[in-house]
């Protein structure tokens, strides 16, 4: 197993390892259909799927910018069920995951491929101008955040490049529905993508318009 796999599997994070092995898979794949655009991450957490994007981009020549404003989504709040007091700054008593997550990457051995942009999502996209071979869209799970992240970046995605989407579940017995019914459905609805591939709960589009 490669080293920054070992990292990658090890490291805090919810993404399965079967869909990390997609989701970078399916970012070198964009990278050759996109040559020398970057890779986007909505989302970050502690670097987890970072790992394999980063992975990715360093094969691929080319960098993610991995956004997040690292003091975590409301379902990983205290009394929330994903909730970590590990990640919680205790100066503060505020969830801080940007050192958890720079270590994973160094770790890793790729902080020369991963740029780390700390920010609120909507804030970043309204003033993002690069198109991206891949946008990966992983950030906070309510309605609104959902909304505006499927506003704020899809349109950044380029032609031939590919929206990656976790956490999607058709079934709603099976997690939350905002992945789904606001960025996963509305994207394909708006004919400027057409499902890839799935592979558990990640889903993988391909921009046609």
């Amino acid at each position: 197993m490669s080293r920054w796999r070992e990292h990658a599997l090890a490291a805090k994070g919810f993404m399965p390892a079967d869909e990390g092995d997609a989701l970078h898979g399916a970012a070198l794949a964009a990278a050759a259909a996109v040559p020398g655009a970057p890779f986007v991450e909505v989302g970050s957490y502690c670097g987890r799927s970072t790992i394999w994007l980063g992975a990715a981009a360093r094969q691929a020549a080319t960098v993610v910018f991995a956004v997040d404003h690292h003091r975590g989504s409301d379902e990983n709040q205290a009394g929330w069920e994903h909730h970590d007091p590990a990640v919680v700054d205790a100066r503060t008593g505020r969830m801080d995951t940007l050192p958890w997550f720079r270590r994973t990457v160094e770790e890793a051995g790729l902080a020369e491929h991963v740029v780390a942009v700390v920010g609120s999502s909507p804030t970043v996209a309204r003033h993002w101008r690069t198109p991206a071979a891949l946008v990966f869209i992983d950030g906070g799970h309510g309605v609104e955040p959902a909304r505006a992240d499927y506003a704020g970046w899809t349109p950044h995605v380029a032609l031939g490049g590919t929206l990656a989407i976790h956490d999607v579940f058709p079934d709603p017995a099976d997690g939350g529905r905002p992945p789904y019914e606001e960025i996963y459905v509305p994207a394909l609805e708006s004919g400027r993508f057409r499902l890839a591939s799935a592979t558990g709960a990640l889903r993988l589009l391909t921009r046609v318009d």
